[in-house]
């Protein structure tokens, strides 16, 4: 090609500002893995370490975020009720979910945009799944191709797909086709968004990444990112979608059907009726409508209705119950299993930990709740899964949104409050 006459070529400079060198020195500040003790840890390290914008995204929830916050506060209304004089020597916590073996009743929740926290995105997620024989939950939405995520499987790998469902039903056609031909066990059709809920976090800011891989294949034109990720990415979803349309999904596929966003005991006796394989009782990790109910509350009246008007007994093979939002902690799955649930999503914290260290982040996550498990189950007085019963809870209070109970003062002045993992001797990001 000849020499090259350097006076010619366009130099790019590249600008890093204060802000960036500030989130730079926090990122090397950061705690070692080994300090981290707990899901709650790596989301603090998270906050101090992501970019604004991903931040955004990922924490954001819709209007006053009551209810992103009441998901997890509900696990505080359920109390244990454990066995003892029990031989623990051995505790088992795989189970099954639509029949297919996990080695905990987790699995991986589809979260969108997963390259917002790391340069692999959700392939952090189908690795680590691979390595502690969980199940993932592929996204519509993944910042990495469908086939990206499937072809970085493990041979067997079982994996289920979140679908999203467009208003041109020849694009959902496809994707739901393909998805079965590919190997997935389980669609996990969204019924909770007709409408993406304000997410006012995220809309304070401008969404600049790269559309996800669904929407450029969509073709549906240039995306409005002047309102945040969530509605840059989300203008195809049909909100014309109603019961009559689970005939033509039933006619399109044989992989099971789960609603993935059903809040109400009604809607999940209308699933039930319709010969559907579960429901996924979630409110969208508390970014659709606020105020609606936690998933853990709804269990327990979608339990106690099915069982009163089809004499249904939970958890069942045929209609299976799931649950999501707010778990942080294995005592939390254990009581969602206690009350009928076959398995727990679990989303957010898997973000944050991929998002604060990487692979190693997520493979430490995993370890956290394996060993949260062995320890619970434990001291529960549950050798398996199948031993962890309605009896062992005490759920009583779940309905009661406001405890009135005066304040202990003179306990809580003494009270010296847990810390999460922190930085080591930087300026604070907040």
């Amino acid at each position: 090609l000849g020499p090259v006459k350097l006076d010619t070529v366009e130099k790019v400079e590249v600008i890093v500002t204060d802000e960036e060198k500030a989130r730079q020195e926090r990122i090397a500040a950061r705690p070692p893995l080994d300090e981290i003790l707990n899901l709650h840890d790596f989301e603090a390290i998270a906050r101090l370490t992501m970019a604004d914008k991903a931040w955004a995204y990922y924490s954001s929830a819709a209007d006053d975020e009551i209810t992103n916050r009441e998901n997890h506060a509900a696990y505080h209304r359920i109390w244990f009720r454990p066995r003892i004089l029990r031989d623990v020597t051995k505790v088992d916590w795989s189970t099954t979910i639509l029949g297919q073996k996990t080695s905990m009743p987790v699995y991986i929740s589809a979260t969108a945009l997963g390259k917002l926290g790391h340069p692999d995105g959700e392939l952090n997620l189908t690795r680590a799944a691979a390595k502690h024989g969980l199940i993932q939950m592929i996204p519509t939405l993944a910042s990495c191709s469908f086939d990206e995520i499937v072809d970085d499987a493990q041979p067997g790998q079982v994996q289920f797909y979140q679908l999203y469902v467009n208003k041109d039903r020849a694009i959902t056609q496809r994707l739901v086709q393909h998805a079965q031909q590919r190997g997935i066990k389980g669609l996990f059709i969204t019924v909770d968004a007709p409408q993406l809920g304000r997410r006012e976090k995220d809309m304070r800011m401008k969404f600049e990444a790269a559309d996800p891989s669904e929407v450029s294949k969509a073709g549906s034109g240039a995306v409005d990112r002047s309102q945040g990720a969530a509605r840059a990415i989300s203008s195809f979803i049909d909100p014309g979608l109603n019961w009559n349309d689970l005939d033509w999904f039933k006619s399109i596929t044989n992989m099971p059907l789960i609603l993935k966003g059903v809040q109400c005991w009604e809607d999940a006796l209308e699933a039930y009726d319709r010969g559907l394989a579960g429901v996924v009782l979630s409110n969208h990790g508390g970014r659709q409508l606020d105020f609606a109910r936690s998933g853990i509350e709804v269990l327990v009246e979608v339990v106690d209705k099915l069982r009163e008007k089809r004499g249904l007994a939970f958890p069942n093979e045929k209609f299976q119950l799931f649950v999501d939002g707010g778990v942080r902690r294995a005592t939390d799955v254990l009581k969602a299993i206690a009350l009928g649930a076959t398995a727990v999503g679990v989303g957010r914290p898997f973000l944050y930990a991929f998002s604060a260290y990487g692979p190693e982040g997520i493979d430490k996550a995993l370890q956290i709740l394996h060993d949260e498990f062995e320890m619970n189950m434990r001291l529960l007085g549950a050798k398996t899964i199948k031993d962890v019963v309605p009896s062992m809870v005490d759920a009583t209070n779940i309905h009661t949104h406001i405890v009135s109970v005066p304040g202990d003062r003179l306990y809580e002045s003494n009270y010296e409050s847990l810390q999460h993992a922190t930085l080591r001797q930087t300026k604070h990001k907040l």
